[in-house]
């Protein structure tokens, strides 16, 4: 994996850089949903109304009990101290909600400073978080990595014109062929700019 034109990395948070143990199903189930709802967006459709309050509620409690119980995954610190050593700018954009994101920040000591959750830009797969990773870093979107788990993380990248890196587990790995590149764990990431 050459990744001599990447001057910075960017990572999704949950189901990349830790395991909260979100389920999904359950929280569709909670609400009402059918199985499967995109969460963010049925929320963005049905605008304030009663359901829509009910709802963030039933998912702000689900966050923030992943959070809680939130763990790094293998060789992820090790892999995020290490791109620290080589001086590769770091940032976190995830779908999370700040109050959640905060938390497993705090209690993990995740040490990445420039975080952007669905507070600050729109969500993915929309572009406008990596555009903002890549101006503050004053670099292309052509020289930032973007790392996740999940198809929405892939066409984040692409939308951005970044390139992105499929971390693999057992549920994805039909999403190969739209990453750049892939990695079955994080030694192989730092190994990579070493």
């Amino acid at each position: 994996m050459n990744l001599a034109h990447i001057r910075a990395v960017a990572f999704d948070l949950d189901g990349t850089l830790v395991d909260s143990r979100l389920n999904f199903t359950a929280i569709c189930q909670d609400i009402g949903w059918p199985v499967g709802t995109p969460l963010l967006e049925r929320l963005a459709e049905l605008g304030d109304c009663a359901e829509a309050r009910r709802a963030a509620q039933i998912i702000y409690q689900h966050e923030m009990r992943g959070a809680e119980q939130a763990s790094w995954m293998p060789g992820a610190a090790a892999c995020l101290q290490h791109l620290i050593a080589q001086q590769v700018p770091l940032a976190i954009l995830t779908r999370n909600m700040r109050d959640a994101t905060c938390l497993m920040l705090q209690r993990l000591q995740i040490p990445v400073s420039l975080v952007l959750t669905r507070e600050d830009c729109a969500a993915k797969p929309d572009p406008a978080g990596l555009y903002s990773i890549a101006a503050h870093y004053a670099i292309p979107c052509q020289q930032l990595l973007y790392v996740g788990d999940y198809v929405f993380d892939l066409q984040t990248a692409s939308n951005a014109g970044a390139w992105s890196c499929l971390y693999l587990n057992e549920t994805n790995q039909h999403f190969k062929p739209l990453a750049h590149y892939h990695i079955q764990h994080f030694n192989e990431l730092a190994q990579a700019f070493s």
